[in-house]
């Protein structure tokens, strides 16, 4: 198994879903930043996730980098919430976000903002305010969710 595969089942374990595992350089610091979302879904959105939560996940995953280190040398792990405002830069990140305003650059350079409807297979449909917009995950240069305040 690999170290994410690993990290999913621990994620799982205290109830919540894996959106992403990734190695990050801040400020001269190396980070092991585990995101998460829950997997209640409340008014057709995503519950939030606590802070204890997220402690938790911290302990459980801990160890096991002791073993399996996601890096050479020095790295702090971090856990914590995907974010209201993410990136998506995966397939699954899309599917994860279903019912959230998307921001999408294409490859072309067109801009599409809406609703996430769905993603069937590869491609993504997101509801603007005048068409629902299909557009393939391969011609997808930038999307991230964002929330109007």
């Amino acid at each position: 198994m690999s170290l994410e595969s690993d990290i999913n089942s621990l994620v799982k374990s205290v109830g919540l879903e894996l959106y992403d595992a990734v190695v990050v350089s801040e400020h001269d610091e190396t980070i092991y930043r585990v995101s998460v979302v829950s997997t209640e879904i409340v008014d057709g959105k995503r519950s939030g996730v606590s802070l204890d939560k997220c402690v938790e996940l911290t302990h459980l995953i801990s160890p096991l980098l002791d073993v399996t280190p996601p890096v050479s040398g020095d790295y702090r792990l971090e856990v914590g919430t995907a974010g209201i405002e993410r990136n998506l830069s995966k397939l699954d990140h899309f599917k994860k976000s279903i019912g959230e305003k998307v921001s999408i650059l294409s490859t072309t350079k067109d801009k599409i903002r809406g609703v996430l409807e769905k993603v069937e297979g590869s491609k993504i449909f997101v509801q603007t305010e005048n068409e629902l917009v299909e557009i393939e995950f391969n011609n997808v240069n930038k999307a991230k969710t964002y929330f109007e305040w």
